[in-house]
């Protein structure tokens, strides 16, 4: 009579067509510990076919449903799910829950075995959802990127992040469930370990902080041309990470600097300079300065054929003259009174022909000026901002500034300044 009842409890938790496997192989005598394996093994191999069919059927029908929403619509967000495998990591739910509702079946008669292939259903349910979850960030951060007000935002960065206390959390789950330990006494027993932890994930904490400040400060965005001279990037930021930024050299060459090297060390960000109206110029030229020279009469008259500054002369030259005969002063020697120098009507010369220049930007500073002078002269500056931010056409304008104002040069009777070359020897010894 037990007997009997055991074989009906038998009979209600394992499948009828099993049961009826198992009684048509004891009714052929094969022994009751063969039967039991090879029960096993019919029900573990069936219900793999069944698994794998309904996991296979799922997927294709996910794919597909999917696949004709995303092409019906006008949002390229379903498109992005589609790319980054989000249905197809949907649909082994289902099959999993199959699967786990499976393993009492089948291993009915092996507690140890049923015990052990149920903590690897859970392992590797904890890992799919790291995969749903980590499908999921990547089509939002794809998606973020196509948006134009988060297109240059580190949203990579919050994504590493979330992402790196996921896997934490799914490792740590993982342990739990192997271990047999329930999970928040498995966490509090992390605790002590704190301070390991903290040391193994020293860079990534920093990352995280460093990313948060630069997000916030606005400090560097995707796009940026940043010159860091202490790791030799002068460049496009191409990609901002929780560890690194990239930088993509002018020469094509890519420098990886740490992330929080944003925070901790000095570095020149040129967002400024490309947002603004123009590129500054700030170029001098020196001159030879017993090269310069007052001004007589004669001189002053032959400058006044450079149409750009006959007007300056003949108000400057009249101005001079008054100032000159209302004070008495005694003009056979030119240091006396005021007078005009070959220098300064050269730099208002330059500074007409700066303002007058069609790719100077005239809203912004144009200023010619004197610097201190050295062993290699006086150098006169030329401060003014181009229209045109474009390398190559800025470097065009600036070159054809300096052209102009090195030819018109002698035209003052003013020499450049240059170090003396092989030539220059050569020529003295021929003289």
């Amino acid at each position: 009579m037990i007997q009997e009842t055991e074989n009906t409890e038998v009979v209600s938790k394992v499948p009828e067509l099993a049961y009826k496997f198992s009684k048509f192989l004891t009714d052929k005598g094969i022994e009751n510990e063969t039967v039991v394996w090879l029960n096993m093994a019919g029900l573990l191999i069936a219900s793999i076919i069944i698994v794998f069919l309904i996991d296979f059927l799922i997927r294709k029908i996910l794919l597909q449903m999917f696949t004709r929403f995303a092409q019906a619509s006008k949002s390229n967000f379903d498109d992005l799910l589609v790319a980054n495998k989000v249905p197809r990591n949907i649909a082994h739910i289902i099959p999993l829950l199959l699967a786990l509702e499976l393993v009492p079946i089948i291993f009915y008669d092996f507690p140890d075995f049923e015990i052990v292939v149920e903590k690897a259903l859970q392992v590797f349910a904890i890992v799919l959802t790291l995969w749903i979850v980590r499908s999921l960030l990547f089509t939002l951060k794809d998606y973020l990127k196509t948006l134009p007000g988060l297109r240059d935002k580190p949203v990579e960065s919050y994504i590493q992040v979330f992402m790196i206390f996921a896997w934490v959390a799914g490792i740590m789950s993982a342990i739990a469930v192997i271990t047999g330990i329930p999970f928040l006494k498995f966490l509090t027993g992390l605790g002590a370990a704190s301070a390991v932890i903290i040391l193994i994930f020293k860079d990534t904490i920093l990352g995280f902080v460093a990313s948060i400040q630069v997000s916030i400060n606005d400090m560097v965005r995707i796009g940026d041309w940043v010159t860091f001279e202490k790791f030799g990037a002068d460049g496009d930021v191409i990609e901002i990470t929780l560890a690194t930024v990239k930088v993509q050299n002018w020469d094509k060459t890519i420098t990886t600097i740490p992330t929080y090297a944003l925070i901790s060390d000095s570095f020149k960000n040129w967002r400024g300079m490309t947002s603004s109206d123009g590129r500054r110029i700030k170029r001098s030229l020196s001159i030879k300065m017993d090269s310069v020279k007052y001004l007589s009469e004669a001189d002053i008259e032959k400058l006044k054929g450079i149409q750009l500054i006959q007007k300056y002369l003949d108000k400057r030259q009249s101005d001079i003259e008054t100032h000159n005969k209302t004070n008495n002063i005694d003009k056979s020697l030119a240091i006396n009174g005021r007078n005009l120098t070959n220098l300064g009507v050269f730099r208002k010369y330059v500074q007409e022909y700066i303002e007058n220049h069609s790719a100077i930007n005239k809203d912004m500073t144009i200023m010619v000026r004197q610097l201190a002078p050295s062993s290699q002269g006086l150098p006169i500056e030329i401060y003014a901002f181009s229209n045109d931010k474009r390398w190559v056409n800025y470097e065009y304008i600036m070159a054809d500034i300096f052209d102009h104002v090195i030819a018109a040069t002698p035209y003052f009777d003013l020499e450049i300044f240059e170090l003396p070359s092989g030539s220059s020897f050569t020529l003295k010894q021929q003289e």
